[in-house]
């Protein structure tokens, strides 16, 4: 947890005053839009923040935070958290079931941050599941389409409800198994072009920069 803790303030001091920054979702990014919060507080700054699930728009009011949308601005910078990261900077997003909105807003931005632990540094991506937002009426199509592939898929059940999990935007998520992905940028583009699926996990090229907690402090990894 400290080590979550650690990058997502470091994150935070990376946004200047008059930025529009996108909010991303989960465990780590709570810090981060927690500490924004109160660089905002402290130091009179006016920013506008762009949340990309119910989670970060909620916490981004509690800390004062003013928010806006992509219709009405631009966004600056974007920072978000990763369930793996790749030596090229390749992405396994998704596991908050929040990674439609969350690719739609850090591609769109000038700067896009990623914040993780050490844990989530990793050669090559698979271990993770590679989510899919999925139509609820196409989950059985899509999941035979993905066996093409050779992946294991299953419909992600909901913990605190009865039924499967459902997204911000009302649909279903179906993770699918892969072993070690070798081309994370052609498996993005095949699994979107499988009719009734929204959205899939793979963010491929669009990452500017990775900052790592580690036990020695925060790394920051840069593209060559």
């Amino acid at each position: 947890m400290e080590l979550k803790k650690i990058v997502g303030y470091a994150a935070a001091e990376l946004v200047e005053n008059g930025n529009v920054v996108g909010l991303g979702t989960g465990s780590t990014t709570h810090y981060f839009i927690e500490k924004l919060g109160e660089r905002i507080k402290n130091e009179n700054m006016e920013i506008l923040g762009i949340p990309t699930s119910y989670q970060s728009f909620l916490l981004a009011k509690d800390s004062g935070i003013i928010i806006t949308t992509l219709e009405e601005n631009n966004i600056d910078i974007s920072v978000d958290g990763a369930d793996e990261v790749d030596s090229n900077f390749n992405l396994i997003k998704g596991g908050g079931a929040a990674h439609t909105i969350e690719k739609i807003v850090d591609e769109a931005a000038t700067k896009f941050v990623v914040i993780v632990d050490d844990s989530k540094i990793v050669d090559k991506l698979g271990a993770f599941p590679v989510p899919l937002e999925v139509i609820p009426q196409a989950c059985r199509t899509v999941s035979n389409h993905v066996k093409k592939f050779e992946g294991i898929p299953s419909l992600r059940m909901a913990k605190m409800k009865d039924g499967p999990v459902i997204t911000d935007n009302g649909n279903f998520i179906v993770d699918v198994q892969f072993n070690a992905i070798e081309n994370p940028a052609n498996l993005e583009k095949d699994l979107n072009a499988i009719p009734g699926v929204v959205e899939n996990g793979i963010f491929a090229g669009i990452v500017d920069e990775v900052l790592v907690g580690t036990a020695e402090g925060v790394k920051t990894l840069k593209k060559v």
